[in-house]
């Protein structure tokens, strides 16, 4: 076990995650939020916004919260990369889970988020942080 189990629970169930949590500690994250998450907040319930699909669905998330009138929030991306050069010219804030899942284990775990930044967010999605631009 990992200091972070004590932090972080999971577990799975046929309920839906509105029966079993009050409406105001649910965060839906969806990375078409105009809400910049800026703190993990232990009280409340982070929802990954997520679809098992090949291609991305714009604002689906999105609609899916307001839809059930949920908090929204987004990781701070753009506050914290910047755009790289690439050969694609393809830039992208939308991550699978797991990557979302490893950047705010680490911010929990540092406070920092350039640090839980760069433990997620691979060069292939066209962000990096500012020190790593040549």
């Amino acid at each position: 076990f990992s200091s972070l189990s004590c932090i972080f629970q999971m577990g799975t169930t046929q309920e839906s995650y509105l029966d079993l949590f009050p409406l105001d500690t649910i965060v839906y994250l969806t990375p078409d939020s105009e809400n910049v998450l800026e703190d993990v907040d232990p009280k409340k319930v982070y929802i990954l916004g997520g679809l098992v699909d090949e291609s991305i669905h714009k604002k689906l998330t999105l609609q899916r919260a307001q839809d059930q009138s949920l908090q929204t929030a987004r990781l701070p991306i753009r506050e914290y990369m910047v755009k790289t050069i690439n050969t694609k010219n393809y830039h992208s804030e939308t991550l699978a889970i797991n990557q979302v899942f490893d950047v705010l284990s680490t911010y929990y775990e540092t406070r920092s988020w350039p640090a839980a930044l760069k433990a997620g967010v691979s060069s292939g999605k066209g962000y990096v942080l500012p020190d790593a631009v040549n």
